[in-house]
């Protein structure tokens, strides 16, 4: 995939040719034509005539001042004169620019006539004049300083009384201005003194509110468990009032009673009686189910110890899940708290939970995103599924998918063909067979796979060759071919409210809309970019979202594509991948190893999730009601909680023997991911061409 990023140049600004000259030298006042000496005008007509005479003055003096400006100019370097040099036939150059030009020509740069070093003169008048312009030049632009400071080089005359006044003058001066000073830099600290002190104000007041929160929810949460502690013991009294009523107990088997007795009776006879081999086998039988009997009874009543062990074990784990990430999850925590403040109840299905005196809606939140986050913390592999030719390139799994009733899953890449897998087999039958009930090849290598949602036998691919295609899997022949697309075409999407409607993007810059019944698209957005992913939004067929590679992901109404209703950006590499979590929750991934959470109903960045590598590959991204998993380029498999930014576990790809030399995983990556529905169960395949069943696991 490869990025298309057009960055805009500023433009130069074009600088005029004469303000970047060096500034004229100012005209003596000598030099100019002294002003007319005029009478008192008594008339109207010849005051017209005076205004008109000194407009003429004017331009004449300006004018004057143009030639003396030009005439102090060096033919040379078009500078000031330094260091006037005059030739023989009456031109002046700065000296280093007359001997520079004599070393190369003899003759003269402004009329031509033979000319040696030897015919070149000091210019004394024409360097006098000079310094003298210079002098009043500095005089009008220096400052009273330093008129004074020359006036006292040059040798002015001034008495000590008069020096002593200037030097109180100056020391009253500098005390004014060391105050002033002072002043200000004393209103500067005081203004930020005021705001530190109204920034820590209000982070106090929040701290303050934090704490209250967290007082009210401690309360909340403490009259709950007690609460729960007194339903238990309830329970446990009713479960051993049940066990202790000889009404309800179920007799015992007869043989049991006859291996018990036979067990304990201590009489030799009765045992030479029985037949040889009955006895020790009863003996066995009544041991075994005696325990048996016992054990459940011990559960009926409490539980077992090593079942109190192994509760006792998680509950550690889980605390040191929460201390690993607690900075996040009191992030998650102190957001939801405040945001829900002010709702002192959450309308949910698990009401018996959630209904609580004084329970909020942002603790209840909470607390499922703490009970999902630390319920688990590693993926373990139930199935494993290798093609047949493990280290051929060809065998790269670009996308994988399960159907709308999660009971086939289907894998496509660059192998050409697609194949259908029945889940339930691949989980529970042999592990060193599985094969798919379904193959259906194709022309081109294939990038991504969609399921209709609404008819379960149609699922729709895209291919390198740009190419749509619209599959029966029953028949494993193809509905519908558009071949629009000029480029290669790296999504497919059918809607999930309009079984009809499918879209896809391409690397020709367009997104193009389907319909199954009909032969063309039905609508074309084009696009300055190149197109890595699309997606319906899973609550309309409306609207879309589309990843680009100019790092944004641009959010579509169907209904009127002249402009995107948002762009989101702050991807600073090409969007890969875009998921819808609900109808207002969208997850993007990018080749920048960042996953981004984005809010749709506001607009607004939600998240930035961190932990895997991917820079330059499709690695696939599956999202669920709570989770997001997504591939790395070091052959692991990364799962997040939406409502935290650091993994919540991964699964490394490879040989089973970790110190085996042959063993070239990391040279691999992972290429597609799928979550089963909202169960912790996923499909990952790499580009080894190895499928793996992965769930999520205490």
């Amino acid at each position: 995939m490869e990025e298309v990023s057009t960055g805009a140049l500023v433009p130069a600004v074009k600088h005029d040719a004469a303000a970047s000259a060096s500034p004229a030298a100012p005209i003596p006042p000598s030099s100019l034509p002294p002003p007319p000496t005029t009478t008192t005008m008594t008339t109207t007509a010849d005051a017209g005539v005076v205004a008109d005479d000194s407009t003429a003055v004017v331009a004449e003096a300006a004018s004057c001042a143009s030639k003396l400006d030009k005439d102090l100019l060096c033919p040379i370097c078009m500078q000031i004169i330094n260091v006037a040099f005059l030739t023989l036939c009456g031109h002046s150059f700065c000296y280093m620019c007359i001997v520079t030009h004599l070393r190369n020509k003899k003759d003269c740069p402004c009329c031509g006539h033979f000319l040696t070093s030897s015919q070149i003169f000091p210019n004394f008048m024409l360097d006098k004049l000079l310094k003298k312009m210079s002098a009043r030049q500095i005089s009008k632009t220096a400052s009273p300083v330093e008129h004074f400071r020359l006036a006292l080089q040059q040798g002015c005359d001034v008495s000590i009384k008069e020096l002593e006044t200037l030097l109180t003058l100056l020391a009253e001066k500098k005390r004014k201005m060391e105050q002033e000073e002072g002043e200000r830099n004393m209103q500067i600290l005081l203004d930020f003194l005021h705001c530190l002190r109204k920034q820590k104000v209000e982070e106090l007041n929040e701290i303050q509110n934090d704490l209250q929160f967290i007082k009210e929810d401690i309360n909340a949460v403490e009259r709950h468990r007690i609460e729960l502690y007194r339903a238990r013991d309830r329970y446990s009294v009713k479960l051993r009032m049940l066990g202790d009523d000889p009404s309800i107990r179920k007799p015992w088997p007869p043989s049991i009673d006859k291996a018990t007795s036979a067990f304990y009776s201590s009489n030799t006879g009765a045992q030479a009686n029985l037949p040889s081999g009955i006895l020790p086998s009863r003996r066995s039988e009544g041991k075994v189910q005696t325990s048996s009997h016992g054990i459940q009874k011990k559960d009926a009543l409490g539980g077992s110890d090593s079942q109190h062990m192994s509760q006792s074990s998680l509950a550690v784990l889980r605390k040191k899940r929460v201390h690993a990430q607690f900075n996040d999850l009191q992030e998650c925590y102190l957001q939801k708290r405040r945001q829900l403040a002010n709702q002192p109840h959450i309308q949910d299905e698990d009401r018996s939970v959630i209904h609580r005196e004084g329970y909020n809606a942002g603790l209840a939140h909470f607390q499922s995103v703490l009970t999902t986050y630390t319920r688990y913390s590693r993926l373990r592999v139930i199935a494993e599924l290798r093609h047949d030719d493990l280290f051929h390139s060809a065998n790269i799994v670009s996308s994988i998918e399960f159907d709308r009733n999660d009971e086939l899953f289907a894998t496509a890449g660059v192998s050409r063909r697609i194949e259908v897998f029945d889940f339930s087999s691949v989980v529970n039958g042999p592990t060193d067979v599985h094969c798919p009930v379904v193959e259906m090849t194709t022309r081109s290598k294939l990038s991504c796979l969609s399921w209709n949602k609404y008819i379960k036998n149609h699922i729709a691919s895209s291919d390198y060759e740009g190419i749509v295609t619209v599959w029966d899997v029953d028949t494993r022949q193809s509905l519908m071919e558009y071949e629009e697309h000029e480029k290669r075409a790296w999504s497919v999407d059918f809607s999930r409210t309009d079984p009809s409607m499918l879209v896809s993007g391409s690397d020709d810059c367009k997104v193009k809309v389907w319909c199954t019944r009909q032969e063309a698209s039905v609508l074309n957005i084009d696009m300055k970019a190149n197109i890595c992913c699309v997606k319906f939004n899973p609550g309309s067929s409306n609207h879309i979202a589309v990843g680009s590679a100019d790092h944004h992901i641009h959010y579509y109404d169907l209904r009127n594509v002249s402009q995107p209703l948002h762009v989101f950006s702050g991807h600073r590499k090409a969007v890969s991948y875009v998921k819808f979590l609900s109808n207002n929750e969208l997850a993007s991934a990018s080749t920048d190893s960042t996953l981004r959470l984005w809010d749709l109903k506001e607009n607004q960045p939600v998240r930035v999730l961190r932990g895997h590598t991917n820079e330059k590959n499709f690695v696939g991204l599956t999202v669920n009601s709570e989770f997001i998993a997504c591939g790395s380029e070091t052959n692991e498999v990364f799962v997040y909680h939406k409502e935290i930014s650091k993994p919540v576990t991964w699964h490394r790809f490879g040989l089973p023997d970790a110190d085996d030399p042959d063993d070239d995983s990391g040279s691999y990556f992972i290429s597609a991911v799928c979550w089963k529905s909202d169960s912790p169960t996923m499909l990952t395949a790499n580009s080894q061409g190895t499928i793996k069943v992965l769930v999520l696991a205490a």
